[in-house]
């Protein structure tokens, strides 16, 4: 029996799921409430939960403030994400003594009938939700991007088309008496003497 295992496996490897939940915790941190599966958002919500906890004990101790934004930037691995956790959100949950997020469910979800959730911080950012995200949107002074290879590629491709351009093949003159057609053929099978013998049966 597996004693002493709290952690899902979540039908996936280790690394899989390591960087599975380093992206959703960034996700969460920058929107502050996304909509995952039950087992994710319960997985999910202690591993945020001790990345704000490091962001207060770097606040409360300038000394270690370093290593623990260091240690943070290693487990998510989102330098954006852990600055707005250490500057913004330990801030905001310096008197709350844990329990940083929630986890609400959200029905079942269209299809394979997964029980769904929603995971949000505590006293969440309502503009939060849906902030930089979506299609980029250019300015209209920038010059318009056409996709494909670029010019420089396209020179070198032409130059490579040049230098590599086979030499053309004469055509080699067409033998009347070779293949299988041929007259060398014909000529053959009318020297060759008739078959002669007796068919079986009757």
């Amino acid at each position: 029996m597996k004693h002493r295992i709290k952690q899902r496996k979540l039908n996936r490897s280790s690394t899989h799921r390591k960087a599975m939940l380093a992206n959703m915790a960034a996700a969460l941190v920058k929107h502050e409430q996304i909509t995952t599966t039950l087992p994710k958002a319960k997985e999910l919500k202690p591993y945020v939960e001790k990345l704000i906890t490091m962001g207060k004990q770097a606040s409360g101790n300038p000394d270690r403030s370093l290593a623990k934004r260091r240690q943070a930037i290693s487990r998510m691995g989102d330098i954006a994400q852990v600055a707005k956790i250490f500057d913004v959100l330990a801030e905001r949950y310096s008197a709350r003594a844990g329990g940083y997020t929630r986890v609400m469910k959200a029905g079942f979800r269209y299809g394979d009938n997964a029980p769904m959730a929603v995971i949000e911080l505590v006293d969440r950012d309502i503009d939060a939700k849906g902030k930089d995200s979506g299609p980029v949107q250019f300015d209209d002074d920038a010059e318009e991007f056409t996709p494909g290879p670029s010019e420089e590629v396209l020179e070198k491709r032409a130059e490579k088309a040049k230098e590599e351009k086979p030499k053309a093949k004469k055509a080699a003159p067409k033998d009347d008496n070779k293949g299988p057609k041929g007259g060398a053929q014909k000529e053959a099978k009318k020297k060759a003497p008739p078959k002669t013998g007796s068919k079986r049966g009757g």
